[in-house]
């Protein structure tokens, strides 16, 4: 059942082209300390910005969203939730700063998961904390609008044992090293999705727990650069992978290499953004340099509160000038009037 099969994982030949973006990403954490050191203002603000967005990008996968004027607030600690919604976006933050202040390579058990799908639902749900208690399936909705059943996960039943042998086939590959530590991630990141082990929340999950992982095997890049938002941008790619390697994972004979490729392309595109990010960014005006880069990146008009929360570290008096000096400049501009007035970038 299993993919985290150490049998299995030793008999895998695997393509050069894995091999080469494992390798990237293992050069990119050899580099990571250096880009750390080198201008920590601009590390503030990328650091207070993947924040934000992991913890918007990881609930508006699974249908969750709040107002944008409400996000910067609810997920930096200054707003009180006023619903679910936002309780589970308030609740990620918890959730990563959790994960973030952990010290130590530490072991992955079940009572570690648990804990984290507890912090990510934020107390809105009667059921935070704990494996589900009825079988559920992942359904896939058509084109058409119909629904079809796509994946049948664990039982309700067989769920907290089937977890408990990942989190020991996890802790004894990594002791052994005899299998690349990011491949051993990215496996269990694949089983525990396949297992399903709660009611809600298990994309969540599944995204704080790649970020817990990667800390425990010295890859910091998630502490800076959202990797949830690169997996929203890719998230056709990101199901299509799923389907395709679900397939006959209860015999065990399932295949892993695609999803291997998905995890390491986000992992090595997360660290040449970082790279990017400090090696470009003058200290000073980090935060100006981060909401042009900004502004330029959107596809579709926006308002003044959209890019206050999409550059969280900005204050809205900065957002307004550097705005206003790109409009000057050619490089945007503004659509309507009052309320209704949208920003559009000019390429």
């Amino acid at each position: 059942m299993l993919s985290l099969d150490p049998t299995k994982l030793a008999e895998i030949a695997v393509p050069i082209g894995t091999g080469w973006l494992l390798g990237a990403c293992m050069e990119a954490r050899g580099k990571q300390d250096l880009w750390i050191r080198q201008k920590p203002e601009v590390l503030e603000v990328l650091r207070e910005q993947a924040i934000i967005q992991s913890a918007e990008s990881s609930n508006r996968i699974e249908g969750v969203t709040v107002a944008a004027n409400r996000l910067r607030p609810l997920v930096i600690g200054k707003a009180k939730p006023r619903d679910r919604s936002e309780e589970e976006l308030a609740g990620y933050r918890a959730a990563l700063d959790w994960i973030f202040s952990r010290k130590g390579r530490g072991a992955i058990h079940p009572a570690v998961i648990l804990r984290v799908h507890a912090l990510a639902h934020g107390g809105s749900s009667g059921d935070a904390g704990e494996w589900k208690k009825r079988d559920n399936e992942i359904v896939e909705i058509l084109p058409s609008g119909g629904r079809r059943v796509r994946f049948l996960p664990v039982s309700a039943k067989k769920t907290p044992a089937a977890v408990e042998m990942l989190c020991r086939r996890y802790r004894d590959l990594s002791d052994e090293q005899r299998v690349p530590g990011l491949l051993i991630v990215a496996t269990f990141l694949f089983d525990l999705l396949c297992i399903h082990p709660f009611r809600d929340g298990n994309g969540r999950v599944s995204r704080l727990m790649t970020s817990l992982l990667l800390q425990l095997h010295g890859f910091q890049v998630a502490r800076y650069i959202s990797l949830e938002r690169l997996i929203e941008e890719t998230k056709e790619e990101y199901y299509r992978v799923l389907k395709l390697c679900s397939q006959r994972w209860h015999e065990g004979q399932n295949e892993i290499i695609p999803w291997w490729n998905y995890f390491l392309t986000v992992l090595r595109n997360a660290y040449k953004e970082f790279e990017r990010q400090v090696e470009s960014v003058e200290a000073r005006p980090a935060k100006t340099d981060l909401v042009r880069r900004t502004v330029l990146e959107q596809h579709e008009p926006f308002t003044l509160a959209d890019m206050v929360a999409l550059v969280s570290a900005a204050s809205p008096q900065l957002v307004k000038k550097v705005l206003s000096e790109m409009k000057k400049a050619g490089r945007v501009r503004l659509v309507g009037r009052g309320r209704g007035a949208r920003w559009e970038a000019i390429r």
